[in-house]
C-alpha cells in the first residue's frame, strides 16, 4: 500500500477551499489556483475549456498570458496535490476533476439530500431529518468564502440556494414531528439572512405559534409585509398569507403533531409527576444559540455507568451564559428526573452577599423536599446524611449554581445513582472528582448575531445589519453585554444600533455603557476579581498593562518581577477564574471588556509600580529583541543603549528558526510596545526597541510598518534629545523610504542623518547614510554622485570593521555599476559582497549578492555563469519573507533561461516571478520585475503583452522618478510598439528612453539587451 493509499484526499469547497491529505492540510497555491481547482470541482468529472477556467480566474479582464497562466495554475496543483495528475486531468481542450463520491464535501452533500428524499418519500421523517442535517453540517460558509469572482459567485449562488431548500425542508420536517421552540433560533437566523424569503417566514411564524407566542408570529407577518411592499412593491404570497389567517383564527390546522416517543438520550421536556418539587429558574423564552454546548452536556448526563451521581459542571467567565445555559438543560432533563428538580444559588458571586455554606444549603433543599423546620438537624453531618437518606431510590436534578468551593459542592452531592447535579462555577474546581466539565466560551459571531435578533425586533436588526455586527463584536460576543445593550435599545426606540456602537466605541466608557438596572459587566467582572487574594489582584493589574497580543510566560514573568515559574502559576490561576483567555498552549490573552475593565483598577498611588513593570517589559522585549537580531543578523554593529540590562529569563533563540517564529508570534505585541513606549515618553526604550524591531519588518518585507516604526522612532530621538540615537533612527527611516519609492523624505532623512553622525564622529552612523544616499541617487540616475557616496560609506565601513554593513554597500555599488552599464565592475563588487555574506552565514545578503552577480555575468553574455548564480539564488528563496526578492530572482532566471535556449523554464519562472510580485510592498521591485518580464515577453514573440508590463512598469517608475527602469520601460514601449506597426509612438518612446539614458550616461552597447 503507497503512502498516498493510506492518507485518502479530499477537498471541500463549501466554505474556504481546504484541501486534506489525511490528516495534513495541502497548500493550494494562490488566488488563482484556488479559483481554477474550485470551478473544476464544482462540476466534477467534468471537461472544462481553457476558456471557462479563465472566465473563472479574471472575469472581465484577463491577462494576455491568462490562458498560459491558466495551465501553469494546473501544473502548480499537480505538484501541491499527491498524484495531482490524476486528479487533475487533461482531457482533449481542457481538464477535469478526477475526484470520488468521498472526496468531496458536496458531493457528500448531494448524496445526503438525495437520502433524506428517500426517506421521506418512504415514511420515514426521522431518518430524512437525520440526512438533512448531515448535508447542511459540511457548510462552513459560501464558496470561496466570497472571494471566488464571478464566475464562482454564480455557482456559489445556485449552491446556497440548494442549501436554503435543504434548510427548508428540514424545517418542514421537524415542524410535522411536532418540534417547535427549539427550531425559532435557527429560523430567526436565516431569516435575518434572507428576509424576503417567505417560505422560511411562515416555518418560523408556525413554530412561534406552536410555542404560544402568538403576538411575535403575527409581528414577523407585519414585518415581512411591510419588508415585501418596501423592496419590492408586492404583498405576500398565498402560503404565507394563510399561515396568518389561521394564526388570527387560531386554527386547529396550525397545531402541532403529537410527537413521536424520544429515541435518543436527551429526551425532550416532560411534565413530571404533580408532586414533584420544582425550583428551578425560568427558562429564558429567547435562549440562543448553545447548541453544540448544549448538546454535549446532555449527552454527559446521558451516559450511563457508574454507581454514583452524575455530575456535569459548567464553567466560564461572568456574563458567558452559563446559568442559562444550565436552566434550559435542567428544564430540558426534566422528564427524566421525575422526582424534582431543585436549584439553589450557591451566591459565591452576588455582589453584597456572603457564599452560602454547606448548612444552610442542605436546610434550604431539604425543606425544598418537603421536611418541616423540626424534622431538619441543627448540624451539617445530621443534614447532609438526611439528604442522602431522603435520595435514596429517587430521580432528582439538583442544580448547584454559582459555586466557588468544591467542598460545598461536594457536601450537597446525593448518593443515589439515578441522580444528575449540574454545577455551574466561574472558576474550574478541580478538586471535584468525576465531574465532566464544559468550559463556555464567548459566543461566535453568528450566534451573537440571532442573539441580538431575538432580543430586539428583528425589523430594527435587518434594517442595520452591519452596525448589529459591530455591536455584537464591540460587547466581546459576551452574552450579558449583548443582552444588556439590547435592552438599553429596547428602552431607547429613537436609538439606532448605530449609535450605540458609536457610543460603545469609546474605550473610556464602554463599561459604563453596558450597564442596565441591577445589570452591569463591570460589576460582573468586579466579582471574579474580587474573589482573588490581594498578590493575585497586583499580578492581574500588573499584567494588564501588556500593550496588546498575546502574553507568553517570559513576558508575564517581566511584567511581574517574577520567575518564569511563579508567573506560569499566576497566568495559570487566572485562566482558572477566566480573567484570561488561552489562545494557545503557552498564550495567554485578555478578553477586549476585561481589558477595559482593568482600566477602572488603576490608581494614583500604584502609579510608580505600574511604571516599573512597564520599564520592566521593555527591557525584556529590548534584551530578548537584540538576542534575536545576533541570531538572525549576523555582523550587525552594536550599539550601547544607555538603559540598564534586563534581569528577566529570555526565551532561549539560538536558531534561525526559533529567532524568527519568536518575531512572528510577537509582531504585534513588539509593535505595540514600541507606540506605547514612545506615548508614555518612554524615548530611549523607543528608540532602541525601534531599531531591533524595523530590521525583522524590513527582512520580512512589512515596509508600511517599516515606515511607521522608524518615524516613531525619530519623533521618541529627537523628544530626548540624543543625537547618536537620532542618527540611527534616521538612517533606519531612510531605508524604508528608499523601499517605499518615497525619494523626497528619504533623501532630506538621510542627508540628516549623515550630518548628526558627522557632528558626533559616529562613522557607523554616518557610512549607513552615505549608503542610503548613495541608493537614492542611484535611483534617480545621477551616478556619478551615487559612486562618490557608496565609496565613502564602503570605506567607512572597511575601517571600522563591518562586514555585515559593508556587504550591505558592495550590493548596492553592483546594482549602481550593472544600470550604468559597467558590468565587470558589477560583478566585482557582487564577488565581494558574496565572498563577505557567506562568511558571515548571512542568507538574506547572499541571495542579494547572487542575483547582483547574475545581472553582472548576463550583462558580459555569460548566461551560463548567471544560471549558476541563478540556480544558487533560488535554493536560498523564502517567498514568505519577501516575495519581491524573490520575484526578482525568478525574472532574472527567466531570461537567462530564454538564452539558453529553455524556453519551456523561461515561461514557468517568468509567470512565478509575476505572481510572486502582487504581493511585494515595494514599487521599485514591482517595476524592476515587470521590465524585465516585458523584454522576455518581446523575446517570445508576444508583444502585446510585452506593452502591457512596461506600461505598468514606466506608470510606476516614473511617478518615483526611477530613472534607469523608466528609460528601460521607455525602450521597451518602444520595441513593443514598432513590432505592433505603431511607428509613431514607437519614435516618441525612443526619442524619450534616449534622452534618460544619455542623462544618466548609459552607451547604448551597455544596455540590457
Amino acid at each position: 500500500m503507497t503512502a498516498d493509499a493510506e492518507r485518502p484526499l479530499r477537498f471541500n469547497i463549501l466554505g474556504r477551499l481546504e484541501g486534506w491529505s489525511g490528516d495534513t492540510r495541502l497548500r493550494l497555491g494562490g488566488m488563482i489556483q484556488e479559483r481554477v481547482l474550485v470551478t473544476l470541482l464544482l462540476e466534477p468529472g467534468k471537461v472544462l475549456p481553457v476558456s471557462r477556467l479563465v472566465e473563472a480566474a479574471w472575469a472581465d479582464d484577463p491577462p494576455a498570458t491568462a490562458s498560459h497562466q491558466v495551465r501553469k495554475a494546473v501544473a502548480d496543483l499537480r505538484r501541491r496535490i499527491p498524484d495531482g495528475a490524476r486528479v487533475l486531468v487533461t482531457d482533449g481542450p481542457g481538464y477535469r476533476a478526477a475526484v470520488g463520491e468521498r472526496q468531496l464535501d458536496l458531493a457528500a452533500f448531494d448524496r445526503h439530500t438525495r437520502e433524506a428524499k428517500r426517506a421521506a418519500g418512504e415514511g420515514r421523517p426521522a431518518d430524512a431529518v437525520e440526512e438533512l442535517r448531515s448535508a447542511l453540517a459540511l457548510w462552513r460558509g459560501p464558496v470561496l468564502s466570497g472571494t471566488g469572482g464571478p464566475v464562482v459567485e454564480a455557482a456559489a449562488t445556485a449552491l446556497e440556494e440548494r442549501r436554503l431548500n435543504a434548510a427548508e425542508q428540514l424545517f418542514e420536517l421537524r415542524l410535522s414531528l411536532g418540534e417547535a421552540a427549539e427550531l425559532v433560533a435557527g429560523l430567526r437566523a436565516l431569516v435575518l439572512q434572507h428576509p424576503l424569503r417567505e417560505t422560511l417566514r411562515s416555518q418560523l411564524m408556525l413554530a412561534l405559534y406552536r410555542s404560544g407566542r402568538q403576538a411575535e408570529a403575527l409581528e414577523e407577518f407585519s414585518t415581512v409585509r411591510e419588508l415585501l411592499v418596501e423592496e419590492l412593491g408586492i404583498d405576500p404570497g398565498a402560503g404565507l398569507t394563510r399561515v396568518y389567517e389561521g394564526i388570527l383564527r387560531d386554527s386547529p390546522e396550525l397545531a402541532a403533531p403529537e410527537p413521536p416517543a424520544p429515541h435518543t438520550a436527551a429526551p425532550a421536556p416532560v411534565p413530571p409527576p404533580a408532586d414533584a418539587p420544582c425550583t428551578l429558574p425560568y427558562d429564558l423564552a429567547d435562549f440562543t444559540g448553545r447548541e453544540r454546548e448544549l448538546q454535549v452536556l446532555l449527552e454527559f448526563a446521558a451516559k450511563s455507568g457508574g454507581r454514583g451521581t452524575r455530575i456535569v459542571a459548567l464553567d466560564g467567565m461572568g456574563g458567558s451564559g452559563k446559568t442559562s445555559l444550565a436552566v434550559r438543560a435542567a428544564h430540558s432533563l426534566a422528564g427524566t428526573y421525575p422526582d424534582g428538580q431543585l436549584h439553589i444559588d450557591l451566591r459565591s458571586y452576588t455582589p453584597g452577599e456572603q457564599p452560602v455554606t454547606a448548612g444552610p444549603a442542605l436546610g434550604s433543599l431539604l425543606r425544598a423536599l418537603g421536611l418541616s423546620g423540626g424534622r431538619v438537624p441543627d448540624d451539617v453531618a445530621g443534614r447532609a446524611a438526611l439528604w442522602r437518606t431522603a435520595l435514596v431510590g429517587k430521580r432528582v436534578l439538583l442544580l448547584l449554581d454559582n459555586a466557588a468551593d468544591a467542598a460545598v459542592v461536594r457536601s450537597l452531592l446525593p448518593n443515589s445513582p439515578g441522580c444528575l447535579v449540574l454545577v455551574t462555577s466561574r472558576a474550574r474546581l478541580v478538586e471535584l472528582d468525576g465531574a465532566d466539565w464544559i468550559s463556555v466560551d464567548v459566543m461566535t459571531p453568528e450566534e451573537s448575531a440571532t442573539l441580538v435578533s431575538e432580543t430586539l425586533a428583528a425589523g430594527r436588526v435587518a434594517a442595520e445589519p452591519e452596525a448589529a455586527a459591530e455591536l455584537a463584536r464591540l460587547c466581546g460576543y459576551l452574552p450579558l453585554a449583548l443582552r444588556i445593550a439590547t435592552a438599553r435599545l429596547r428602552n431607547r426606540p429613537r436609538w439606532t444600533l448605530q449609535y450605540l456602537a458609536d457610543r460603545l466605541r469609546d474605550e473610556t466608557r464602554r463599561l459604563d455603557e453596558l450597564s442596565s438596572g441591577e445589570r452591569s459587566v463591570a460589576a460582573t467582572l468586579r466579582l471574579s476579581y474580587q474573589v482573588l487574594d490581594e498578590d493575585h489582584r497586583w499580578a492581574f493589574r500588573m499584567l494588564a498593562l501588556h500593550p496588546g497580543g498575546n502574553i507568553d510566560v517570559h513576558a508575564a514573568a517581566a511584567l511581574l518581577g517574577t520567575g518564569l515559574r511563579d508567573a506560569e502559576d499566576v497566568l495559570e490561576l487566572l485562566l482558572d477564574v477566566h480573567l484570561v483567555q488561552q489562545p494557545e498552549i503557552g498564550l495567554y490573552s485578555f478578553h477586549d471588556l476585561v481589558r477595559s475593565f482593568t482600566r477602572s483598577l488603576r490608581s494614583d498611588p500604584s502609579a510608580e509600580e505600574e511604571t516599573a513593570a512597564v520599564e520592566r517589559l521593555l527591557d525584556y522585549y529590548l534584551a530578548t529583541t537584540e538576542t534575536a537580531c545576533e541570531t538572525l543578523f549576523p555582523g550587525r554593529h552594536r550599539r550601547p543603549t544607555g538603559l540598564p540590562a534586563s534581569t528577566a529569563e529570555l526565551p532561549r533563540l539560538t536558531s534561525t528558526e526559533s529567532a524568527q517564529a519568536w518575531f512572528a508570534r510577537e509582531h504585534t505585541a513588539l509593535l505595540s510596545a514600541i507606540t506605547t513606549a514612545e506615548r508614555l515618553a518612554h524615548d530611549r526604550h523607543a528608540v532602541c526597541l525601534a531599531r531591533n524591531v524595523v530590521f525583522e519588518l524590513n527582512s520580512r518585507g512589512h515596509l508600511e510598518e517599516f515606515r511607521d516604526i522608524g518615524r516613531v522612532a525619530v519623533t521618541a530621538a529627537r523628544r530626548l534629545g540624543d543625537l547618536s540615537l537620532l542618527g540611527v533612527s534616521l538612517a533606519n527611516l531612510g531605508v524604508a523610504c528608499w523601499k517605499l519609492g518615497l525619494f523626497a523624505e528619504g533623501i532630506e532623512v538621510a542627508y540628516e542623518s549623515r550630518d548628526v553622525a558627522a557632528r558626533l564622529g559616529d562613522r557607523a552612523t554616518e557610512a549607513h547614510s552615505e549608503g542610503t544616499l548613495g541608493l537614492f541617487k542611484s535611483l534617480l540616475g545621477r551616478f556619478p554622485e551615487a559612486l562618490t557616496h557608496l565609496e565613502r560609506a564602503i570605506g567607512y565601513e572597511r575601517e571600522l570593521g563591518t562586514p555585515r554593513a559593508e556587504a550591505e554597500s558592495l550590493t548596492v555599488l553592483s546594482t549602481l555599476y550593472e544600470q550604468w552599464g559597467r558590468y565587470e565592475e558589477a560583478a566585482d563588487a557582487a564577488r565581494r559582497a558574496l565572498d563577505l555574506g557567506r562568511r558571515l552565514g548571512q542568507h538574506e545578503n547572499e541571495l542579494v549578492a547572487l542575483t547582483d552577480l547574475a545581472f553582472a555575468h548576463l550583462g558580459l553574455h555569460a548566461y551560463d555563469r548567471a544560471r549558476e548564480c541563478l540556480d544558487a539564488a533560488r535554493s536560498l528563496c523564502d517567498e514568505a519573507r519577501e516575495p519581491g526578492q524573490v520575484a526578482m530572482a525568478l525574472a532574472l532566471s527567466a531570461e537567462v533561461a530564454h538564452r539558453l535556449d529553455r524556453s519551456d523554464e523561461a515561461s514557468d519562472h517568468a509567470a512565478r516571478a509575476l505572481l510572486l510580485i502582487g504581493s511585494s510592498a515595494s514599487p521599485l521591485r514591482r517595476a524592476k520585475v515587470k521590465n524585465m518580464v516585458g523584454r522576455l515577453r518581446q523575446r517570445q514573440g508576444l508583444p502585446e503583452q510585452a506593452l502591457e508590463l512596461h506600461v505598468d512598469a514606466y506608470e510606476l517608475a516614473a511617478a518615483l522618478t526611477y530613472r534607469a527602469e523608466e528609460a528601460y520601460a521607455l525602450a521597451g514601449m518602444a520595441r513593443a510598439a514598432a513590432a505592433l506597426g505603431d511607428l509613431v509612438a514607437a519614435d516618441e518612446h525612443t526619442a524619450a528612453a534616449e534622452e534618460l539614458f544619455a542623462e544618466m550616461g548609459v552607451p547604448q552597447d551597455r544596455r540590457r539587451g
